[in-house]
């Protein structure tokens, strides 16, 4: 963990963070190449299917290529609490022959209500401080793109021993070092408006970690109209993930000039 001095806009007391160091952690692929492409080749008519129904020959869906990639997602846990005093303005209703009050020792002279209806009374003015804490806390699992995932796509596998190395040797690009921080940020760091005065402020970040998960993309072609479609699958689990268009068919020749 380390401390890091923040500036913040209500001056007096600086902040603190407190900041875990991030991990990267990267998933052993658990299945083999080949039997990803088995797992593709079973699924390649649905790939260019009709309809549901209108499915073209076997023969003329093309394996094109396989290709494994890492999928990285964020795992990010912490806290913001803040400890501070806003000003505050408590009214008192007193008898409308009152001309003074003594309050701790200190003089008050009562005026006029603002509300016209009440006649019969003045009011009092305190002036002062509240002091309030406010705290909240989050546990998020990130996708690249800062959105939230289930655990369901982030099955549990042993993790490489050297998970930098990894990631050089397929050219896989890390996340940003402080993304996370920025995105845990946005989520739990709102400090209050009201601040007068401030206590103390802490964010702090116990839990940090980048997983990267291993993907398989296997292309296929329809020999017939040139079209390419890919389907995805989890490099643990073996289980399909999704399904995409590459490439339109190409368009008919123009009909010959009359």
């Amino acid at each position: 963990m380390c401390d890091e001095k923040i500036v913040i806009s209500t001056g007096t007391i600086p902040s603190t963070e407190k900041i875990a160091e991030r991990k990267t952690i990267v998933y052993v692929t658990c299945t083999d190449p080949t039997v990803i492409k088995m797992a593709g080749e079973k699924l390649k008519d649905q790939l260019f299917s009709r309809f549901g129904f209108l499915k073209p020959k076997p023969e003329d869906i093309q394996f094109v290529s396989i290709h494994k990639y890492y999928e990285p997602y964020m795992v990010i846990g912490g806290k913001y609490s803040v400890d501070y005093y806003r000003k505050c303005a408590y009214t008192v209703k007193v008898d409308k022959e009152v001309r003074e009050v003594v309050l701790l020792g200190q003089k008050f002279d009562p005026s006029q209500p603002t509300d016209p209806s009440a006649k019969t009374q003045n009011e009092v003015k305190l002036e002062g401080e509240e002091r309030l804490m406010n705290e909240v806390e989050a546990s998020l699992i990130l996708d690249k793109s800062g959105q939230d995932v289930t655990l369901e796509k982030l099955p549990s596998a042993p993790s490489e021993r050297t998970p930098k190395k990894t990631l050089s040797a397929f050219g896989t690009e890390e996340i940003a070092q402080d993304s996370d921080l920025d995105l845990i940020r946005a989520r739990i760091l709102k400090r209050p408006k009201d601040i007068s005065r401030l206590v103390n402020e802490l964010f702090e970040v116990n839990e940090r970690a980048v997983i990267y998960t291993p993907r398989f993309t296997v292309v296929f072609r329809n020999a017939r109209t040139g079209e390419e479609k890919a389907v995805e699958f989890d490099g643990v689990t073996a289980k399909k993930i999704g399904e995409s268009k590459l490439v339109s068919p190409p368009l008919p020749p123009p009909p010959p000039p009359p």
